[in-house]
């Protein structure tokens, strides 16, 4: 690994913890709140690819586990893996890792701007919206007892945000492509 990988890796990690100092939004019938770290997540994956993004999100979650304030709320220590969120935290590592490999092989610099913009939205949405509800909701299912179908129900009002979120990261993804033409020869 280049240092310039380690550099990019470390600047979205700062980035997914700068969107953690965005309040969480709670919506009380499930004990999951609306943050905006999973935006970073995505764009870490669209931006730096499955490797590096990858890298990105356990970075994060290297800096909770040994107790710095890194995850929204200002929550960190090994307590947020034992909460029923956890399940959340570990699919950040799986959406990043999908939505930077779907991104690789969906777009391709020769493509025109919308069809790299609908790549990236398509390999946000896999990652970042379907990998990271398998983990969150199989989790959250198992530990609360809530069962599948009732934790998918309550799970179902966070989808319109993180499909807004898809977008941003696509629109982030598209950016890049245009900004920083080398950045997005992703290893």
């Amino acid at each position: 690994m280049l240092t310039r990988d380690l550099v990019l890796a470390a600047l979205f990690t700062a980035i997914i913890v700068v969107l953690g100092l965005l309040p969480p939004i709670t919506l009380g019938f499930i004990p999951v709140p609306i943050t905006a770290q999973s935006l970073g997540v995505m764009t870490a994956g669209v931006v730096l690819g499955a490797k590096r993004g990858t890298i990105a999100v356990l970075l994060v979650l290297l800096l909770a586990a040994i107790g710095l304030p890194v995850l929204s709320g200002g929550r960190g220590g090994l307590g947020v893996f034992a909460a029923p969120t956890t399940g959340y935290l570990i699919g950040w590592v799986a959406a990043a890792f999908v939505t930077g490999l779907a991104s690789e092989k969906l777009v391709r610099a020769q493509q025109s701007g919308l069809m790299q913009g609908i790549g990236f939205f398509v390999a946000s949405l896999l990652g970042g919206v379907i990998v990271l509800y398998a983990f969150g909701v199989t989790y959250l299912a198992l530990v609360t007892g809530l069962g599948f179908s009732k934790a998918f129900l309550g799970s179902v009002a966070f989808i319109p945000g993180d499909v807004l979120k898809a977008v941003i990261a696509a629109l982030v993804g598209r950016a890049v492509m245009v900004g920083y033409p080398l950045l997005p020869q992703r290893a």
